[in-house]
């Protein structure tokens, strides 16, 4: 999901980093600076000791995304929204056409209510046989089952000599038994077609499995899908992440909850990220770890969004440069400048190579600069301006 920048993707370009391990000196303000039509204070230029990082472009991502699929054929009924729209969990996204399945399933109802009843009637007969084996009614011989059954159905009779009464018995009943149990059978079969017809009933519609906004739409109402087709992308975006490609010898520096300075690319936005998640593996190709660093909340970003970070490389050697504050420098152009205090305490514009950020107020100085020197801080001049809103580094 990592977008490239400029000729790769993969393999950045390195630079002086902000990764600071130790103080030399810290600025402090000595005083008001000369008056000489400029404001501003007077500090000296400190330096701090920092390492050799490299730049690593990485996409903005959702906190969570997911890609609903339809689960079943049939045409698209209904598709709620369109790209943007925000859904609580639980709603529905996207209903397939389920009138067939419906149909079906009162089909099926009807067959559980024979089946009921055909189990009703066999658990009647089953017992009516364990109770009055040969009863053929009260209104026959003067309720005389017993006399009756030995005219009508001789082979129960022990008195000729044939057949077995007890034997008899026990086959009816086996019988009986045997029909209640085909019975439930068909109870139980008819229930279960029930749960897996509802089931696809369920399946007909794509819920929202938690609460967050449609990113994009695959199908349109009454388009036909088929199964495994996608239909909506869906993303959490109260939470961003930024999804980077890190090489694996860089991996070693970072360790989860680790605060790192980032660049958005959109208006060069400038915030600390932090390291959320470090894969187990490494890409067999590439030979790099996907990393994830949680952006502060509010950040000025959207998914798909091109990012960079700089990831310290902890097998470079470390070096000292000068620091100032970024309040310092003046734009002209694409010229980074500052004001320092020539050997006569006359104010000399000086055009300097800046680095990375040491914090959010402090500057590296390439070159242009050396430690010792007095700078001015926040100084203003006709055609001169300084502050936040015009750095470009």
């Amino acid at each position: 999901m990592m977008l490239s920048k400029n000729v790769t993707s993969m393999v950045a370009a390195l630079a002086v980093g902000f990764y600071v391990f130790a103080a030399d000196e810290v600025p402090q303000i000595e005083g008001d600076s000369p008056s000489s039509g400029l404001v501003g204070k007077v500090i000296t230029v400190g330096s701090a000791r920092t390492g050799i990082s490299v730049t690593l472009g990485g996409t903005i991502i959702p906190y969570k995304m997911v890609t609903l699929n339809a689960e079943l054929p049939g045409s698209i009924k209904i598709i709620s929204g369109k790209e943007g729209d925000r859904f609580d969990e639980g709603e529905v996204l996207v209903h397939i056409d389920d009138d067939t399945l419906l149909a079906k399933r009162q089909e099926i109802e009807a067959q559980m209510r024979i089946a009921e009843a055909a189990l009703r009637n066999a658990d009647v007969q089953y017992n009516k046989t364990i109770v009055a084996p040969n009863y053929q009614g009260d209104a026959m011989m003067g309720g005389l089952p017993s006399m009756m059954t030995m005219f009508t159905d001789p082979m129960r009779s022990s008195g000729f000599g044939r057949g077995d009464p007890d034997f008899e018995r026990y086959s009816d009943i086996y019988s009986q038994q045997t029909q209640v149990e085909s019975a439930q059978a068909s109870v139980i079969q008819a229930d279960a077609q029930l749960k897996q017809l509802d089931a696809q009933i369920r399946n007909a519609k794509s819920i929202a499995p938690f609460s967050g906004i449609i990113m994009k739409k695959m199908a349109e109402t009454g388009d036909t899908v088929q199964p495994g087709q996608p239909l909506v992308e869906f993303a959490d975006v109260s939470r961003l992440q930024l999804l980077v490609d890190v090489p694996a010898r860089l991996v070693t520096g970072l360790k989860e909850g680790m605060v790192m300075p980032a660049k958005l690319d959109v208006g060069g936005v400038r915030l600390e990220v932090r390291v959320a998640q470090i894969y187990p593996g490494a890409d067999m190709r590439r030979h790099s770890v996907k990393v994830k660093f949680d952006l502060p909340k509010g950040s000025p970003a959207a998914p798909g969004m091109y990012s960079e970070i700089m990831i310290p490389d902890m097998q470079a050697p470390v070096s000292s440069y000068p620091v100032v504050p970024t309040s310092s420098l003046l734009w002209r152009g694409t010229l980074p400048a500052v004001f320092i205090l020539g050997d006569g305490g006359e104010p000399e514009l000086r055009v300097v190579r800046v680095g990375e950020l040491v914090d959010n107020k402090h500057v590296t100085i390439l070159s242009g600069l050396v430690v010792g020197e007095q700078l001015l801080v926040n100084p203003s001049a006709a055609g001169w301006s300084s502050g936040e809103g015009n750095q470009r580094f």
